[in-house]
């Protein structure tokens, strides 16, 4: 079957042009993790509309577009050059061009450039609109099921030395927060041990080539994760996005630590278990339910026994 890429842009312009795409404005567009369908049709058409695309990689980007059918006057803007560069980009944009930004795959900015020229342009008072889209730190998080979370924390690539690389996890853990890592092929071994030295009998979902055609998605403890990577040669070649999952909150008031316990004794005897929940969570970062259930204990226990 051969691609028309006429049509594609026909249908791109038929479904997003409603829309209001101003001059003198930077476009941050997603482009595909891995699968080229995940490209949006709204994406298509801001690609097709602007003057300029600002990319990572001209080579990985100029591909893309030669795909698409597009023509564009590229732009290298990555992490080397970014400061340096965002300039030429603020004076096309005053001068009325639209510039889009993209990175070799995902969400501009997200472990990717972009945040310097993004800082940059709205320095300058100029618009910028950003494009919802692909973005590996989603996709994975949708795929981990991690019931206890209450959020999650984008921690992208760890430090490559193995000491500070534990130091940051110790640092990044904690209850009710899930943790997303990146990593690459050459350290998934070396993570894999720190991560079994730092919390082994916690849960992890190792997501492998996210969106490619030999995607594949493992949730296991993390003490069997070194195991699950020597299992086949494949299975350490690619791109690595992890959820940590989070820590689960105790519901054991006994297990709180004794100076967050005291405070939130005193808390409940002048203010209701609510608010006395809320105030230690926020002072804390600790879980609100788990910190509700641990002050309601706390306020029954002085509760005076009503006589029978």
């Amino acid at each position: 079957m051969t691609f028309d890429a006429n049509m594609l842009l026909q249908a791109a312009r038929h479904v997003a042009a409603g829309q209001q795409y101003p001059k003198g404005a930077l476009y941050l567009v997603p482009t595909p993790i891995g699968n080229l369908a995940d490209l949006s049709l709204r994406a298509v058409h801001v690609l097709d509309l602007v003057d300029a695309v600002a990319c990572e990689d001209t080579r990985v980007s100029g591909q893309l577009l030669r795909h698409l059918g597009l023509d564009k006057t590229l732009l290298a803007i990555h992490q080397h050059n970014e400061v340096g560069a965002a300039p030429k980009v603020v004076t096309l944009l005053q001068a009325g061009q639209r510039v889009a930004y993209v990175s070799d795959a995902g969400t501009p900015a997200v472990s990717d450039p972009g945040a310097h020229l993004v800082a940059a342009v709205a320095a300058a008072g100029l618009p910028v609109v950003p494009l919802a889209g692909p973005s590996a730190v989603t996709t994975a998080l949708s795929a981990a099921g991690d019931v206890h979370a209450d959020g999650f924390r984008f921690l992208g690539f760890l430090p490559a030395k193995g000491a500070a690389r534990q130091a940051a996890l110790r640092e990044a853990l904690t209850p009710g927060v899930s943790l997303v890592l990146f990593e690459a092929p050459h350290r998934i071994t070396e993570l894999a041990a720190d991560l079994a030295a730092v919390c082994p009998d916690d849960t992890v979902t190792l997501c492998r080539e996210l969106s490619k055609q030999f995607e594949e998605i493992a949730t296991l403890p993390v003490a069997a994760l070194s195991t699950w990577l020597d299992e086949g040669p494949h299975r350490q070649r690619g791109e690595f996005v992890l959820v940590l999952h989070a820590l689960r909150p105790s519901q054991d008031p006994a297990v709180l630590a004794p100076a967050a316990r005291a405070v939130l004794a005193e808390l409940v005897q002048h203010v209701p278990v609510k608010k006395a929940a809320g105030l230690v969570a926020d002072l804390t970062g600790l879980p609100r339910k788990a910190l509700y259930d641990t002050a309601q204990a706390l306020r029954d226990e002085d509760e005076p026994t009503q006589p029978g």
